[in-house]
């Protein structure tokens, strides 16, 4: 189990089900790549995201280029796009750089139910 991290949580096609799918906390996740300008500017506002909400949700990266097939199940044309899932299912989207509000409002109304 995924023991409070301060960081991101490296999501590939091997455990995006049990990391990601099967996760009890809601679990927010960026979808980059090593070469994207926009993602590396985004990379700050998740990796402290992922130390604020430590132990309530899981906030997860996937790179896109080693998991295409993640990447093409889930209709990722641009990136960075941002998905927020909660019991398996995706409750909410972020294309491109988008405002640190927008992802914490998104995960705290799923934290108040």
């Amino acid at each position: 189990m995924n023991d409070t991290a301060t960081h991101p949580v490296a999501v590939d096609e091997q455990n995006f089900e049990q990391q990601v799918l099967n996760s009890e906390q809601p679990v927010l996740v960026d979808f980059w790549a090593e070469w994207c300008g926009p993602c590396r500017t985004l990379g700050p506002v998740i990796d402290s995201l992922a130390g604020q909400y430590a132990g309530k949700a899981v906030v997860a990266k996937v790179d896109v280029d080693a998991n295409q097939q993640i990447a093409m199940k889930y209709g990722i044309r641009s990136i960075p796009t941002v998905m927020l899932f909660d019991k398996g299912k995706i409750v909410d989207t972020f294309v491109g750089v988008r405002p640190r509000g927008d992802y914490e409002s998104s995960i705290t109304r799923r934290l108040e139910g």
